[in-house]
């Protein structure tokens, strides 16, 4: 139903959040004062603190590179003119674009590519505005979500109360909003791969129910 490119794509993308928790970890085990003390500390410290920003640097490059690949892979899987590619700088509007995009080539069975095909520009429109809506709503409420599952978790390990887990939170508010920010943006990036294949899924469900029923 889908070709290996697209496949690809939704891999692509969900080993950026993957490498980056992996990377920050060991860059973070990075610590240059652990040269306080010797006799070279200076000298120590200038290599530990280059060996992590060089460490920060290919981490960048790396998220950036299969940030890229997913976008080579979807619009590959598309069929379509690779000068569509630059829209990658956009970030996840620019995926976004590029997961509305046609597909040249549609697989027989792929009832998504048949359901937007026959839609009029205005019902299509329409349609992209109301399901951006609806994604970015969802993508918001699914953090929130996981935020108070976390408070919860904290609460119960630690054995203090909520209210000290929501105060440790607001002291760093600044790299909390961050983060979460980049959360968001990423399950949207993800709802919009899989809402294609989760579209077809849902609409052969009709069809394995009537054949369940028959056998």
């Amino acid at each position: 139903m889908f070709e290996r490119p697209y496949v690809l794509a939704i891999v692509s993308f969900l080993i950026i959040p993957a490498v980056s928790v992996l990377a920050a970890m060991s860059i973070n085990s990075i610590n240059p004062e652990i040269a306080a003390g010797h006799s070279s500390y200076e000298r120590n410290y200038r290599l530990l603190s280059l060996a992590k920003n060089l460490s920060m640097l290919a981490l960048l490059l790396v998220i950036m590179g299969l940030w890229f690949l997913t976008c080579f892979f979807l619009v590959k899987s598309k069929k379509r003119w690779y000068g569509w590619l630059p829209l990658a700088m956009l970030g996840p509007f620019g995926l976004i674009i590029l997961t509305m995009l046609s597909d040249n080539a549609p697989a027989p069975g792929d009832l998504y590519q048949q359901f937007v095909g026959k839609l009029k520009i205005y019902l299509r429109v329409a349609y992209e505005l109301s399901f951006f809506v609806i994604v970015r709503v969802g993508a918001y409420q699914t953090m929130v979500l996981k935020r108070d599952l976390m408070i919860m978790y904290e609460t119960a390990a630690a054995g203090t109360s909520t209210a000290q887990s929501i105060n440790q939170q607001n002291a760093s508010s600044g790299m909390w909003a961050f983060s979460e920010s980049l959360e968001v943006l990423f399950r949207v990036g993800l709802f919009y791969l899989l809402w294609p294949i989760c579209f077809n899924v849902i609409g052969r469900l009709p069809r394995l129910w009537a054949s369940y029923k028959k056998v």
